[in-house]
């Protein structure tokens, strides 16, 4: 169902492929940015990018689980992180390692910005994910 591919041509990601493919007729789901808020709409891991980043994948989980997916079929996301410092992304990016998101590995660009739509919010990944075959949306 998922094709991912790393080029021979090119330097080996480290933990994600260079393209994801999928036939025409495969129902795919493109998600909204799934921010750090809990169920109640506060902030979590005020300051601390790792921890906010590990709430942004738990509520991707739950946008996925509602339209019959996972995070195994996820095809690519832009996971964006407020800072300038490689360090910060890389902290961000092995949460995402964890995640179980890499497993495929899915497609993905890491990108630091300037700011993002909550006070406070240091991480968002959006994300477009293959809903399986007979599953319910």
């Amino acid at each position: 169902m998922i094709q991912r591919v790393t080029s021979p041509a090119l330097f080996p990601p480290p933990g994600y492929s260079h393209v994801s493919v999928v036939e025409a007729g495969t129902k795919l789901a493109f998600l909204a940015g799934s921010v750090p808020l809990d169920d109640e709409g506060k902030l979590v891991g005020e300051g601390d990018p790792p921890r906010q980043a590990e709430r942004v994948i738990a509520n991707l989980r739950e946008q996925l689980r509602s339209v019959g997916s996972d995070l195994e079929h996820v095809l690519a996301t832009d996971v964006y992180v407020v800072s300038s410092e490689p360090a910060v992304l890389s902290g961000v990016w092995e949460v995402v390692e964890a995640s179980g998101l890499s497993t495929g590995p899915h497609s993905s660009t890491l990108i630091g910005v300037a700011c993002l739509g909550y006070t406070g919010q240091l991480v968002e990944i959006t994300a477009t994910a293959v809903v399986p075959e007979g599953a319910r949306v």
